[in-house]
């Protein structure tokens, strides 16, 4: 029922996980049948977080080299290690109860590495994950914690009700959240879904309501040109609330995004006319969104611009914006080079160094923005390069 180009050279999934797909599919067609259009946030919702079947909700392995696609914790330890440093400096002017949010802790290597890595733990590491499958594999990678460290580990589906002071991480969140797909007509805006034709779920496209045209019509205010007719791309128009929704129980300190975007200039370019969605599938990237809903990743880069924007109307501070590289590099992670033990530890060290900083590897196509909230205090992280100008 899914549609596929047979130009993809994709391995067929075993028949047990198409048995899954399908199933998420007869859902997704009774939402079609409901209206005979289904909004693309509408489709992306189901495709990655329908109960028991999205694709990060449905048990099956994700990270690493045996999963879909490997984020910068699976290089290595080196970013945790760098992050740390960042997130030290902070620690050192809050209360000593503070406390780390993570948000989407993936794998957990992340929250394993740094706790691993902090000269001063934080009294609580809140991770917010509503997947049971996903909790399952982090509380595994915790494990190799000491019971200490353990100790202050706590998971929630939901964000806390009280206040704390401390840090708000998001690595690779915020390019899963559900966004709007539009088109630039020749009269109007027009909304970009999904229908059932000829038994696949395939692009349809129908005029936008009020709410996506408005923010459409901002958009195209706040770029140097009008977006041509023909022009698609995405926009995510419940960033804002989200944003201060998992922000709001920060009464003093930091939220770090990072993710693969652009400042909107850039995301919104004249030749980027075919939007940002990307597709992973066993360490393949592809285009079509309906191949395969729940064994595939989908997901859209992110308008940096429109993070600080949200980030303004939750009342935060835009303290710093980055690239991947710059970040670390400013964080002196080329510093481990000098405790190689050996000539092969070296040498895989440089290796990790270089994924996660050329810019042909991660190191640009990821950026990094600082909120802040209630702080007077450069960040160590942007004193190489800080382009906030860029937003």
């Amino acid at each position: 029922m899914s549609s596929r180009d047979p130009s993809l050279s994709l391995p067929e999934p075993p028949s047990e996980l198409l048995a899954l797909s399908e199933q998420l599919c007869t859902r997704i067609v009774k939402a079609i049948e409901a209206d005979g259009f289904l909004s693309f946030d509408a489709y992306m919702s189901m495709a990655l977080y329908e109960p028991g079947l999205g694709y990060y909700v449905n048990g099956l392995h994700k990270f690493g080299a045996s999963g879909d696609f490997v984020t910068a914790p699976e290089q290595g330890r080196l970013f945790a290690r760098s992050l740390a440093r960042q997130i030290d400096e902070l620690g050192a002017e809050l209360d000593e109860d503070w406390t780390l949010l993570e948000l989407g802790a993936g794998s957990g290597a992340l929250a394993r590495d740094l706790l691993q890595s902090l000269d001063a733990a934080p009294a609580r590491y809140l991770i917010l994950e509503p997947s049971a499958a996903l909790r399952a594999v982090q509380q595994e990678t915790l494990s190799a914690l000491d019971e200490q460290l353990q100790a202050r580990v706590e998971w929630i589906a939901t964000p806390p009700e009280e206040d704390f002071e401390g840090v708000v991480l998001a690595n690779e969140v915020l390019d899963a959240l559900p966004v709007r797909a539009f088109e630039i007509g020749e009269q109007q805006v027009l909304e970009r879904g999904v229908e059932l034709r000829q038994g696949q779920l395939q692009w349809t496209s129908r005029p936008a309501g009020p709410r996506l045209v408005e923010a459409v019509k901002a958009l195209q205010a706040s770029l140097s040109a009008p977006l041509p007719v023909g022009y698609r791309s995405e926009i995510n128009l419940d960033l804002a609330a989200w944003l201060e929704t998992v922000t709001r129980p920060l009464a003093r300190g930091l939220a770090l995004m990072i993710d693969y975007g652009y400042p909107r200039r850039e995301y919104y370019h004249p030749d980027r006319s075919e939007g940002t969605l990307v597709c992973h599938y066993r360490h393949r990237a592809h285009f079509d969104p309906f191949v395969w809903p729940g064994l595939t990743d989908l997901s859209s880069f992110v308008d940096f611009t429109a993070v600080a924007e949200a980030g303004a109307d939750a009342g935060l501070d835009v303290l710093g914006f980055s690239s991947q590289a710059g970040f670390l590099l400013s964080l002196g992670i080329q510093d481990a080079l000098a405790s190689a033990r050996d000539e092969r530890e070296h040498l895989a060290l440089a290796g990790e160094i270089k994924r996660l900083t050329l810019p042909a590897e991660m190191g640009e196509k990821f950026k990094v923005i600082a909120l802040g909230r209630g702080l007077d205090l450069p960040l160590r992280g942007f004193s190489l390069m800080d382009q906030l100008a860029r937003l």
